[in-house]
This record gives C-alpha cells, sequence and structure tokens, in this order.
C-alpha cells in the first residue's frame, strides 16, 4: 500500500505519448498550492474557459477573480494523482482551506502552447456554502 505521506508517482496516459499537457498542469497546481497565485496565472490563457461548479468563466480576469479568493483561504494542498499527455491531464488533490477542512477537488485541462486554455474543475461547493451561512449567524 502507497504511503498517504508521499507525493504519488506521476506517469502519462499515453504508452510513448508526449506529456507537455500534464506537466502545464503540474506546475500550475505547485504555483497556487504553494501560494504563488502570480506564478500560476502564467500558465492560464487569456482566453480561457473554466468550467466550474458555480458555472462557466471566460477569460483569465474571470478566473482570477474565482480561484484568487479560494488560494488566499487555503491552508494544504496535498496532490493525490496526476494523468495526462500533450493536450490533456487530469490532476486530483486534497485541500484544506480555513472554513472547510478535506476539501477534495480535481482539474481537467487542456494545454496549447504551454497554456491552459479550458479547465474543468469539480469539488462540492456545498460545505463552503454552510460554512458561509455558520459565519453570517455569528
Amino acid at each position: 500500500m502507497p504511503d498517504r505521506n508521499q507525493p504519488p508517482r506521476q506517469r502519462t496516459s499515453a504508452a510513448g505519448g508526449g506529456r507537455a499537457a500534464l506537466d502545464t498542469a503540474l506546475a500550475y497546481h505547485r504555483a497556487w498550492a504553494s501560494h504563488d497565485f502570480d506564478k500560476a496565472m502564467t500558465y492560464i490563457a487569456e482566453d480561457i474557459v473554466c468550467q466550474a461548479p458555480a458555472g462557466r468563466l471566460d477569460g483569465a480576469a474571470a478566473f482570477r477573480g474565482f480561484m484568487g479568493p479560494f488560494v488566499q483561504i487555503l491552508t494544504s494542498s496535498r496532490l493525490i494523482a496526476a494523468f495526462g499527455d500533450d493536450d490533456k491531464a487530469v490532476v486530483l488533490y486534497d485541500t484544506d482551506t480555513v472554513p472547510v477542512k478535506d476539501a477534495p477537488g480535481a482539474e481537467c485541462v487542456t494545454v496549447r502552447d504551454g497554456k491552459i486554455t479550458h479547465m474543468r474543475i469539480i469539488f462540492d461547493r456545498l460545505p463552503f456554502d454552510e460554512a458561509r451561512r455558520a459565519a453570517a449567524l455569528g
């Protein structure tokens, strides 16, 4: 059984294939997980389309407005798995945030010319909504 405290070994999904998208997705993840959101944004295309639980976001400015506040409340992130090839990658991770502990997430990204052009983020919004409601009630 693998040690949960060790990062997973990274492999590509295509035998003998490239891994440009995987490398970009991992670099993006490492940057935001270490609170270097400006560096993370260097991997985001100006015309990114992001599909998130709250809806579609078009463009880097909208994406920054969505992810920036999340990175500010992030207390830790742990990579669970990452798979990809030259065009697409999937990254699965656990995060802890100030309001919600144990908030897993996943991203499926499309990469062109070293930039993430499309991202599908999957995470459970309910714990975050409940934390906001509890904070509002005092």
